[in-house]
């Protein structure tokens, strides 16, 4: 049985003790699902979605683990790229062989059932990075599309940039 991890906001944690995890409504590219990274030997890598996930606003993240069949079919890929159906067990192998492990994720077009749920986690709250993978080693624009008025330290940016509006 292969083993996974899903990043919830920690107000949801009661309601998938109960129920399990609910999927995510369908889109034109993912039928409804949950995604989720499997839980590697590297902590980093199983959960580096954690500070991304933050910036949608929840205060704290935390991990649901759980198991389900190696034959089970998902879909897996880097969140940018078109993802691939495999088994869960050549999921785990795709991301644990990648040669840059960051970005990639795993969507399971089914709900997790709360019998599969193995065991839910609080996680430190700094894990993971924002953007996106590498984004402290690539430089970044500074209009205000990319850095909008009222960000996190966006005068500073523009103003690097010469941008900024007074």
């Amino acid at each position: 049985m292969a083993m996974f991890v899903h990043l919830a906001p920690e107000k949801d944690i009661a309601s998938i003790k109960r129920t399990g995890i609910k999927p995510c409504r369908s889109t034109d590219e993912y039928p409804g699902g949950v995604f989720a990274m499997p839980v590697t030997p590297e902590f980093y890598i199983s959960h580096q979605w954690l500070r991304e996930l933050k910036r949608c606003g929840q205060r704290t993240i935390s991990g649901v683990y759980f198991r389900i069949p190696d034959d089970e079919l998902v879909l897996v890929g880097h969140y940018n790229q078109r993802h691939i159906e495999v088994t869960a067990d050549s999921a785990i192998d795709i991301i644990m062989h990648a040669e840059n492990s960051e970005g990639y994720q795993v969507y399971i077009p089914r709900k997790i059932e709360k019998n599969e749920i193995h065991r839910v986690k609080s996680l430190p709250q700094v894990v993971g990075w924002r953007y996106q993978p590498d984004s402290h080693k690539k430089w970044y624009c500074g209009c205000l599309v990319c850095v909008p008025i009222g960000s996190i330290k966006g005068k500073r940016k523009r103003d690097e940039w010469g941008l900024s509006q007074s």
